[in-house]
């Protein structure tokens, strides 16, 4: 199976693509249609855009701009940020967003489940954005503001039974820090879980990626990963080629066979 390797997509509240550190240090990385454009050359599979201040801001999204983007997208788009309400989310659905990406939203009763109903459960994809290292990582909201006062775990198995069908685990602490994923947390959760699990926060390049596929992400999520280059993180957009994927791809088939093969022992 060809390893799911997602770009995300930062827009501040000037509609500007940035990369943060720690949900804090903003870097500027450039327009968001000519990144678009960039990737739709690259032959991404998916994108995920988010709008980091809709939230803090007060801001629901903007339906002509959402169009947009839309229309420079060669690929299917997951859109998060200031949503609030399933008319809105219908209004993007049918300027072509396919994914939705709920984050402090998903706290109020109901919305996840009603999401779920309009949608499917295919479509509405949960943010757990978490502060600490492994088991004991808490799961907060609002920009990594406010604590939930519940694990990042048992947040994610709550968004699962109330009807997402995937969850994007981002790490707070490892934002912007290129040093790797919260291994440890990815592979509990996604032993924890029956829906899709999606790494997010630390990756620095495309071993980095591999890892989290290998302890059980069913997708490698990045900016970093994708926007910079070398240790001096020079801006430039890049995205594995179709060989890199390949032998990603056989990696993880070896690994999986020899993982069978150590049960059986």
């Amino acid at each position: 199976m060809r390893p799911r390797l997602i770009p995300v997509l930062s827009l501040d509240s000037r509609r500007r693509v940035v990369k943060t550190v720690g949900f804090d240090t903003r870097t500027y990385i450039g327009d968001p249609f000519n990144v678009l454009r960039l990737f739709n050359e690259k032959a991404v599979d998916e994108i995920v855009v988010l709008d980091i201040d809709a939230t803090t801001d007060g801001r629901s999204p903007d339906p002509g701009f959402i169009a947009e983007l839309a229309s420079e997208c060669f690929m299917p788009l997951a859109y998060g940020g200031g949503l609030q309400d399933v008319a809105t989310c219908e209004t993007l659905a049918r300027l072509g967003v396919e994914k939705f990406v709920i984050g402090s939203a998903a706290t109020q009763p109901g919305f996840i489940a009603a999401m779920s109903r309009c949608f499917g459960a295919q479509a509405v994809v949960s943010c757990v954005d978490a502060r600490g290292a492994g088991l004991m990582a808490q799961a907060v909201v609002r920009s990594g503001r406010q604590a939930l006062q519940v694990s990042a775990l048992d947040h994610a198995k709550w968004l699962q039974d109330s009807g997402c069908g995937e969850i994007i685990l981002q790490s707070v602490d490892r934002d912007g820090a290129r040093s790797g994923y919260d291994i440890e947390l990815i592979s509990t959760m996604s032993r924890s879980l029956s829906v899709p699990l999606i790494a997010l926060g630390g990756a620095g390049g495309q071993d980095h990626l591999f890892e989290a596929l290998a302890a059980g992400a069913s997708a490698s999520a990045s900016a970093s990963a994708f926007v910079f280059y070398g240790s001096l993180r020079a801006v430039l957009i890049t995205y594995p080629s179709a060989e890199d994927v390949n032998r990603m791809s056989e990696r993880l088939v070896q690994l999986q066979r020899q993982e069978t093969q150590q049960e059986m022992a």
